[in-house]
């Protein structure tokens, strides 16, 4: 285990258990990719399924980087500002648009829900390539690592 600075900030790498089960309790993330204009973050209501997230949206720059078969980032996080913890999952890979009919019509039954006005009828899944998440804990929180894992100093990026 790793040591813990004098200000006894920590982070730790959650198991991909743990963010799948972080994944699966969410229904906001936000979405990044790169567009013509540059790197753009875009929130989006999403759902777990079969370990791949899926959102909603309708024609326009997420539908484009999907269609265009784009590298794309997907992030969640949570935080308790007043005991100066939190956590994040980040997934890496590959949006696609979903056009199988098939499936489509076993997507439309989920629990997926857009907030932002529109049909939003076309559904886009991330194939994951990386999976990734880290949990930060402030001093007196007894930081522990989760299932073997390292227990470093956090450092802001």
């Amino acid at each position: 285990m790793g040591e813990l600075p004098a200000s006894g900030v920590g982070w730790q790498e959650l198991s991909k258990s743990e963010c799948f089960g972080l994944l699966a309790r969410e229904r906001v993330g936000r979405v990044a990719f790169v567009d013509e204009l540059g790197p753009i973050v875009m929130p989006v209501n999403f759902v777990l399924d079969r370990h791949m997230v899926v959102f909603r949206t309708d024609g326009g720059t997420k539908l484009d980087a999907a269609v265009r078969a784009s590298r794309i980032a997907f992030e969640i996080d949570g935080t308790d500002e007043a005991a100066r913890t939190g956590w994040s999952v980040v997934v890496r890979g590959e949006a696609v648009e979903v056009t199988d009919p098939a499936e489509l019509a076993r997507l439309r039954q989920l629990p997926l829900h857009p907030w932002a006005p529109g049909a939003k009828t076309h559904y886009v899944r991330i194939l994951p390539a990386v999976l990734t998440g880290r949990r930060i804990s402030a001093p007196g929180r007894g930081l522990q690592p989760a299932h073997g894992g390292e227990v470093r100093r956090w450092e802001p990026r």
